[in-house]
């Protein structure tokens, strides 16, 4: 039962993943194409903080929450990483790189998370604002007294 939880947060793990990549990536077409939908504000924040979440993990050496929940589900089971089913250990090898690559990931990383940024200062989300008809219109109604 817990092997097949610690799959499920290696799905939820590529998930988050493809979302911070797929996403710029999105934008980054969606800017060249005009796309209105890619400066959805909900998108476009919890984008640029999955990644500034990311590169700050990279930076200081911090191992990914969703990856210690993998382990320890499959502590629990009394399983590993590598007793894992072939797709899993498929995902994980797409997901993660060897110990001795971590300099360059942390320059990816960062050079990533500057992209969404700058991203996020040319193309900036718009906030929905209220509009001001409506505003307007509620403080012209007239106060009512029930007496």
């Amino acid at each position: 039962m817990y092997n097949f939880l610690a799959d499920v947060i290696v799905l939820v793990h590529l998930a988050f993943v493809s979302f911070v990549v797929v996403g710029q990536l999105l934008i980054l077409v969606g800017i060249l194409l005009r796309w209105q939908w890619i400066r959805n504000a909900w998108f476009r924040c919890v984008h640029l903080l999955s990644i500034l979440f990311v590169a700050f993990e990279y930076v200081f050496g911090i191992t990914c929450p969703l990856t210690d929940l993998e382990y320890y589900l499959r502590g629990l089971d009394g399983t590993t990483t590598e007793d894992a089913e072939f797709m899993v250990r498929l995902l994980r090898e797409l997901m993660f790189y060897p110990p001795e690559t971590a300099p360059i990931l942390i320059i990816c990383a960062c050079v990533f998370a500057g992209l969404v940024v700058l991203t996020f200062i040319i193309a900036p989300p718009r906030f929905r604002r209220r509009k001001a008809a409506a505003a307007s219109a509620i403080a012209a109604e007239p106060a009512r007294l029930d007496v």
